[in-house]
C-alpha cells in the first residue's frame, strides 16, 4: 500500500499534521504505539480552549476528528524500520513487518522521560511530581514546591520556580553551586537544601532525607533526562542536536528534517515540550509536507 505522508506517532503533534494533510485530501496513514509522553497526567493546561481537560480526552477527540477524513488509515502498532527509496519511503510496522511505502515521512516520535533512581518518584509522575511549570504549576496554588537537581542546568528550575510558590532546591549530590549561582538563588527566594533525598512517602510529594528530615511538599519538579522514543530518525539518518535534556532531531523553520522529503515535529523535534507546541510544530510539520509534494515532486 502506498501513501503521500506516512506519520510515525500519532499523539499531539502527529494529530495536528495528519489533520492538516487530510484537509489537503492527501492519502495518509498514521502509525501510533499508543505511548504517549503525558500519559501519566491527569489533565492538560495552558492549551487554549482545552485547559484542564484530561489529556487522555483531547488525544482522543483529536484522533477521532482525524479519522473521520476518508483519506485517513490508523494503524495501532510500532514502525521498526523505514528507508529511503528511489520513489520515496519504505516503512515496516510490527512483528509481522507489514511494508507501506510513502512519498514524504513526518517524525512525530515523542520522547521517553528518564527519571532519576529516587524510590517513589517514578509512581508520583504526572501526579505530584513534574517537569513543567507553565503546565503544572498553577495548581500547586503557591503551596510548597521542590525542585530536585539532577545537573547544574537543574538550576534554571530553581529560578524559575518561585512564580508559582516557595521553593526549596534540593541538590541531592547532584551538583554544588558556585557563589554566583547561590546569589542568584538567594535573590529569587530560593532556599538551597544540600541534604540527599533517601525516597518519596506518603500522598503528594513527600521527602524522605537521609539525615531523617521528612520534607512536605505540595509538588516536586525534575528535569528527567529524555531520548527519542523510536530509533527511525537515526536509521534514516537524520542529523541531532544535543539539547539541554538529551538529542533532538534537527530541524529548520518549517519542520524538515537532514533528509529530503523527511519532515519531524513535536518533543523529538524541540528543546522544550508542551501540548500547545507540539500541536504547532504537528501544523508547521503537515503543511510544509504537503507543499513539498507541489513544489519539489
Amino acid at each position: 500500500m502506498s501513501y503521500d505522508v506516512i506519520i510515525i506517532g500519532g499523539s499531539y503533534a502527529g494529530l495536528a499534521a495528519g489533520l492538516q494533510l487530510a484537509r489537503a485530501r492527501r492519502r495518509v496513514l498514521v502509525v501510533d504505539a499508543g505511548m504517549r509522553r503525558n500519559r501519566f497526567a491527569g489533565a492538560s493546561h495552558g492549551f487554549l480552549t482545552q485547559d484542564g481537560t484530561p489529556a487522555a480526552d483531547i488525544a482522543a477527540k483529536g484522533r477521532a476528528q482525524l479519522i473521520a477524513y476518508d483519506t485517513v488509515e490508523w494503524v495501532s502498532g510500532q514502525v521498526t524500520h523505514a528507508q529511503a527509496t528511489a520513489q520515496g519511503f519504505r516503512v515496516s510496522i510490527g512483528a509481522a513487518e507489514r511494508q507501506v511505502t510513502a512519498r514524504r515521512l513526518i517524525l512525530a516520535l515523542g520522547v521517553k522521560d528518564e527519571l532519576p533512581p529516587v524510590p517513589g518518584l517514578e509512581e508520583r509522575w504526572g501526579k505530584s511530581v513534574f517537569h513543567c511549570p507553565y503546565c503544572h504549576g498553577y495548581e500547586l496554588d503557591r503551596g510548597r514546591i521542590g525542585v530536585l537537581a539532577t545537573s547544574p542546568k537543574s538550576i534554571h528550575h530553581a529560578l524559575m520556580l518561585p512564580d508559582w510558590g516557595a521553593t526549596t532546591f534540593f541538590l541531592n549530590n547532584a551538583f554544588m553551586p558556585d557563589p554566583e549561582q547561590r546569589e542568584q538563588l538567594q535573590r529569587r527566594g530560593v532556599i538551597v537544601d544540600d541534604g540527599t533525598v533517601e525516597h518519596l512517602d506518603g500522598e503528594g510529594a513527600t521527602l524522605v532525607m537521609r539525615d531523617g528530615r521528612i520534607v512536605p511538599l505540595d509538588g516536586l519538579f525534575v528535569m528527567p533526562r529524555t531520548s527519542i522514543a523510536s530509533p527511525i530518525a537515526e536509521q534514516l539518518g537524520c542529523a541531532f542536536d544535543e539539547g539541554p535534556t538529551g538529542a533532538v532531531i534537527r530541524t529548520d523553520a518549517m519542520k524538515a528534517t537532514s533528509v529530503a522529503g523527511v519532515f519531524a515535529c513535536g518533543d523529538a523535534a524541540r528543546m522544550a515540550g508542551s501540548v500547545t507546541l507540539a500541536v504547532g510544530d504537528g501544523a508547521m510539520a503537515g503543511m510544509a509536507a504537503h507543499q513539498s509534494l507541489i513544489f519539489e515532486a
